[in-house]
């Protein structure tokens, strides 16, 4: 079993119940224990079309059997469950889950960077992954999440 987190988001139609059912979802799946979540918090749109709706954000930590590949095929999954289209880059959307930190591992295929390529540069990410898990290490700097948000 791995230690993966994870960045939620949502700033379309009801976002709290979207989020709570992409944890849902999440619980149901075979070979995932979700440790924690942390609290939701509200926040500004960063980049997109403007005039977006305000995002309600949150992190959440994972136990998974899955390598890092097959758990992005399943977030994405639950995405187009929960009604995700993706037809601009960064414009408004009902779910928006992404791998963060998959246990120490530095991964870079054509479809996936682990960690989160903005892990590092995103205030409303950091935030709630430090609600969490303060002293989870990005491989890539050395630093603990805590020490990345106390640097912004």
């Amino acid at each position: 079993m791995a230690r993966a987190f994870l960045s939620l988001g949502s700033n379309l139609g009801d976002r709290r119940t979207a989020l709570d059912a992409a944890v849902a979802a999440l619980r149901a799946t075979a070979g995932i224990e979700v440790v924690a979540v942390s609290p939701y918090l509200e926040t500004a749109p960063a980049g997109g079309p403007p005039n977006q709706p305000q995002f309600l954000n949150a992190a959440a930590a994972l136990e998974t059997a899955l390598d890092p590949e097959a758990l992005l095929d399943l977030l994405q999954a639950i995405e187009r469950r929960l009604g995700r289209e993706r037809i601009v880059r960064w414009a408004p959307r009902t779910i928006d889950l992404d791998l963060l930190l998959y246990g120490n591992r530095i991964v870079a295929t054509g479809r996936l960077r682990v960690p989160h390529l903005r892990l590092r540069e995103r205030r409303f990410v950091l935030e709630p992954l430090a609600a969490i898990a303060p002293q989870a290490v990005d491989p890539i700097t050395g630093l603990t999440i805590r020490q990345l948000l106390d640097t912004m």
